[in-house]
């Protein structure tokens, strides 16, 4: 069997915490410190693997020669869906390059033969960035960690499981594989709250596993749904007279494509010949020849003429049939909307969305603070993934139809949040109702719906890409700095703070550098994210309401007022004025500077030059605009 470095390295980075899980059984009783070096080399080890898996990715990227167009400057044939369908038309499943540095970072292996189901990983500009956010966020959570005692090595063998289901979802490109790691997330974080958690922990532990589980039953309807439809019309490399059903992500989004356009009325023939052409075809097709050499054009003519051949044939084998497949309930507007409905409320609720926001101030306030940074940094962000790469690709139609109500659940995320967060005096409560404010913005950039200006939806849907990336960074800082003040004053009343600053200048100044890149300052990661969501959003004009958009934008930016108002707020009750009570309390340790550190390093480097994350984020991004765009009237 060849040796594939895509796959392998992909494997690593999602499975090297499992291995550190299970060493931890070996270590005897007495050892917890052992334990924890053990723990903390596990992340270490996953954070380096991912780093190497995401050089590798760039220069993937870079193999691809530039594709200057309307809207982005890699090549299309860069994204991941067309490197899926090569890798599928290789015959093998995977198309191998010769060299590790050009690997096509799609990578499937056969897993339970009878029903489709693969061992099936990718990567792209839209989930790379979550990887390396997933493993940074691990390591300095675990190192955060070092002052857990009790039952120390269940804690720790039950994060490592936690980062593996994390890490895995964002690689998966099965469905069922997905959901596998999905649920492997749900329950090592029920425990961890459950048993490491605040007086109120059972409590919160239970309404956490709950309203989870209740969006993994919406997602699992979907997901089987989807698997019982015949998709052997919208995958190239399927048999033409034989039924195929499939898990396979990439397939259900050309199948979800073609839905969105029998809706529109277009004629079986025209969808099952759009739909059997490749993105890299399409590009041979679309590609200006007139001036180029005579010879060049000669051979470039011959391939657009196999190419036209070859998709004749794949169209021809299919005819039969044809219209009465497409009658299906897949290709159904009722369909559509309430399979989108149910991928979306499953997502939702982990975003989370108002109203299924209810769970999370709980589960933050009796959350042990590493739990809290993994919490708000990577959970948080899987439902905002899903939509993106599954709800919004496998459903176009009702997305594009369901876009002003989605539109508006964002909206009351964004004010609803704020206005929450001014009237906490809990300190971890504030930091997680502004969570849901900030992630508001996530949801108002992906659903801001404009097939005819894409270039302006380009802008929201990277904005709330970058967003999830800024918020991961600044919350994950700011529940850890509530934990470094709680071990010292035991408890998070923030009227009874007041003067810390004197005693902990230190740990001040990288406090107000973490609130003020959450609260959107210039120059910070919190600000890029937010304006491109407000400027994609001032375009937004669905049908009969020219003038949505616009207001949508206006609430949104209007709220930073707010934002600025309680974390102001914050900050002068927390550290301005005098306390004899905290006089002597120590600054910032070293293993706490440790943790934060890299987070404010992150916020700085991001505010100020948000190109290192767009730069290489962007095409994948803007190729899933694209996508999507052309489905459009």
């Amino acid at each position: 069997m060849e040796f594939e470095y895509d796959l392998v390295l992909m494997s690593l980075v999602i499975f090297i915490p499992t291995v550190f899980a299970l060493l931890l059984m070996l270590f005897p009783r007495g050892s917890e410190n052992g334990m924890r070096w053990c723990a903390l080399f596990g992340t270490a080890l996953t954070l380096l693997a991912s780093i190497l898996m995401f050089i590798s990715y760039l220069l993937m990227l870079d193999s691809y020669p530039p594709d200057r167009g309307e809207t982005s400057t890699h090549n299309a044939g860069s994204n991941l869906d067309a490197r899926a369908e090569k890798a599928a038309q290789a015959g093998s499943g995977v198309a191998k390059s010769e060299s590790m540095s050009t690997s096509d970072w799609v990578a499937r292996r056969q897993w339970i033969r009878q029903f489709n189901i693969d061992y099936y990983l990718g990567t792209d500009g839209i989930s790379m960035p979550l990887v390396l956010l997933t493993t940074v966020l691990s390591f300095l959570a675990m190192l955060a960690s070092w002052n857990i005692e009790k039952h120390v090595r269940g804690y720790c063998i039950l994060f490592l499981i936690l980062e593996t289901g994390m890490v895995g979802t964002f690689l998966a490109l099965d469905f069922f594989l997905f959901y596998i790691f999905w649920e492997v997330m749900l329950l090592p974080m029920y425990f961890l709250i459950g048993v490491w958690g605040g007086p109120r922990r059972e409590y919160a532990a239970i309404k956490f596993f709950l309203f989870t589980l209740l969006g993994s039953v919406f997602i699992l309807i979907a997901m089987l749904a989807f698997y019982f439809t015949d998709v052997r019309d919208f995958d190239p490399a399927a048999e033409p007279n034989k039924p195929k059903h499939t898990f396979d992500l990439v397939v259900l989004q050309r199948a979800g494509s073609a839905a969105s356009k029998v809706i529109k009325g277009e004629s079986p023939e025209k969808v099952l010949e759009e739909s059997l052409v490749t993105r890299n075809e399409r590009q041979a097709l679309e590609e200006n020849i007139a001036d180029l050499p005579v010879e060049a054009r000669e051979a470039h003519q011959k391939k657009i003429d196999d190419v036209k051949k070859t998709v004749k044939e794949r169209v021809d084998a299919r005819k039969a049939g044809l219209a009465e497949r497409l009658k299906a309930p897949f290709f159904s507007e009722t369909f559509q909307r309430i399979m989108f409905l149910l991928l979306f409320i499953g997502f939702a609720i982990k975003v989370p969305v108002f109203p299924f926001h209810t769970w999370l101030p709980d589960a933050h306030v009796e959350a042990p603070t590493p739990i809290s940074m993994i919490l708000a940094g990577v959970l948080l962000k899987m439902g905002g993934y899903g939509i993106l790469r599954i709800a919004y690709p496998i459903c176009p139609w009702a997305a594009e139809s369901l876009a002003y109500w989605v539109c508006l659940f964002g909206i009351i995320n964004i004010v609803y949040g704020a206005f929450a967060a001014m009237a906490q005096t809990d300190f971890k409560k504030l930091v997680a109702y502004s969570s849901i404010s900030h992630m508001g913005y996530v949801i108002l950039g992906i659903a801001v719906w404009s097939a005819t200006e894409k270039q302006y939806w380009s802008w929201s849907m990277n904005g709330a890409m970058f967003q999830m990336i800024a918020h991961g960074i600044s919350s994950a800082g700011m529940f850890f700095l509530v934990g470094v003040i709680y071990d010292r004053a035991h408890h998070r009343n923030l009227d009874n703070f007041r003067g810390l600053y004197e005693p902990m200048p230190l740990y001040g100044g990288i406090s107000a550098i973490i609130f003020f890149a959450a609260m959107g300052l210039p120059g910070l990661c919190g600000f890029v994210g937010e304006v491109m969501v407000v400027l994609g959003t001032w375009n937004f004009e669905p049908p009969g309401f020219p003038y949505f958009g616009k207001l949508l934008a206006v609430l949104a930016a209007l709220t930073v007022v707010l934002t600025a108002g309680y974390i102001l707020w914050t900050l002068q009750r927390v550290f301005l004025g005098q306390n004899p009570a905290y006089k002597d309390f120590p600054d910032i340790s070293f293993r706490e500077l440790l943790c934060i550190i890299p987070l404010v390093v992150l916020a700085v480097a991001l505010g100020v030059m948000p190109t290192l994350l767009l730069s290489w984020m962007e095409p994948s991004v803007t190729g899933l605009v694209d996508t999507l765009a052309r489905l459009g009237p």
